[in-house]
């Protein structure tokens, strides 16, 4: 993030501090709770935003060098991504061509042929067939047709694009719009390396998960024990376009930071940067890494989704603090960092998130509230309405009993 973009957004926090202000969304929205219970909804979601857009599948420092992989099978298709001999992003079905086994079991590494293990066809880091056993006995085949079918892979800020359709489109100049392709160049958030990796498989909506990243009004209370020692609750940023948005979260370190002079002053240091990148995930890039979460629905099922939640570590913060604290050290505190905050998420925010859902499944309310210092769950649910079609919720000054 430029520096004078830190320095207007620190103003801000601080402003909020010393007003006691928050955002402001400008009025109250009803949320229909059907939103999170529909089964008609979540197989459009699934479709339309799942299998038919482009998903982030990890970042450029887990494909380090040639042969390194990783798989996924999140969205209906497996993906083998890879980093081949060139030093190029592919991405691939991760079938068999022969008979549509998955070829490669592991969720990472790196190898210099993957071999499907139904009957020992292997293929290289760039999807090339180049093994099949006894070919006199099987058959004259062209090999050149039958090497791993590619899917569309994009590399771009270090983060790691794949369409889960192979006849699918990345669009990243949409998808990131020019605010975030021009704020994400500033972050090297392909210098970071893969720390830690977790997954929470929950009873809860996947845009439930997504509303727990989207206000900081429930800290003092949720969190008390845990975020609230070291975050201002109920105070943030919070900037808008089309479908993007970015928040701002105030750590209690402002308050000895803006003592110093505005040019040491350091947007990780005062708050937490919060980007939502649609439909579900959220990068949060900090002192000496980054959290990516994605929150990835179970087609079939509107009421349970899995959180995927990884830390990633700069190398480079290791280095500049290495006269501080021994290396080794920051590494375990770093550790430390990403189970404490996955804690928070599946210990206390899924929690709510399982809550919530269990009340949207009785059906008994037919909407909750949107308040005015929550305008990141405003734009969530509107953008969603957006791309379905339907009308935005209503901007309301008051909710009373006849709503």
């Amino acid at each position: 993030m430029r520096h004078d973009e830190q320095v207007r957004l620190i103003k801000q926090l601080c402003a909020h501090l010393d007003g006691d202000t928050n955002v402001d969304a400008g009025g109250l929205r009803l949320n229909p709770t059907s939103t999170y219970t529909d089964p008609a909804q979540a197989d459009r979601e699934w479709n339309e935003w799942f299998r038919g857009m482009p998903q982030i599948v990890g970042l450029s420092g887990e494909l380090s060098e040639p042969g390194s992989f990783l798989t996924n099978n999140d969205y209906g298709t497996p993906v083998l991504a890879t980093r081949d001999d060139n030093g190029e992003f592919k991405a691939f079905v991760n079938s068999c061509r022969h008979r549509g086994a998955i070829v490669e079991t592991d969720e990472r590494g790196t190898k210099r042929r993957f071999t499907c293990p139904f009957h020992a066809w292997s293929y290289d880091s760039g999807g090339a067939l180049v093994g099949l056993p006894k070919p006199d006995h099987f058959g004259d085949v062209d090999r050149e047709c039958l090497g791993l079918r590619a899917l569309p892979a994009e590399e771009r800020h270090g983060l790691l694009f794949v369409h889960p359709d192979p006849d699918g489109v990345i669009d990243l100049d949409w998808l990131l719009g020019e605010w975030f392709n021009d704020e994400f160049s500033t972050w090297r958030f392909d210098e970071l390396e893969l720390l830690t990796s977790d997954a929470y498989d929950t009873a809860c909506n996947w845009k439930l998960a997504m509303d727990t990243f989207g206000e900081t009004y429930h800290f003092t209370s949720l969190h008390s024990d845990t975020l609230a020692l070291s975050f201002h609750g109920n105070v943030q940023c919070y900037d808008e376009e089309s479908h993007l948005h970015r928040m701002i979260l105030c750590k209690r370190a402002i308050d000895e930071m803006r003592k110093l002079p505005e040019e040491e002053w350091d947007i990780t240091v005062a708050g937490l940067p919060v980007y939502w990148i649609f439909p579900n995930v959220i990068l949060m890039p900090f002192e000496i890494g980054l959290f990516l979460v994605r929150a990835v629905p179970l087609p079939g099922d509107p009421a349970r989704h899995v959180s995927r939640v990884d830390f990633y570590l700069r190398p480079s913060a290791v280095e500049a603090r290495a006269h501080l604290i021994e290396a080794t050290d920051l590494q375990e505190m770093a550790v430390n960092i990403a189970h404490s905050f996955g804690g928070v998420i599946r210990d206390e925010d899924y929690v709510m998130g399982a809550s919530q859902q269990q009340s949207a499944n009785a059906g008994a309310l037919d909407n909750v509230v949107f308040g005015r210092n929550e305008p990141a769950l405003h734009h969530y649910h509107n953008t969603y309405r957006a791309m379905l079609g339907d009308e935005p919720l209503p901007l309301l000054q008051a909710v009373s009993i006849n709503d």
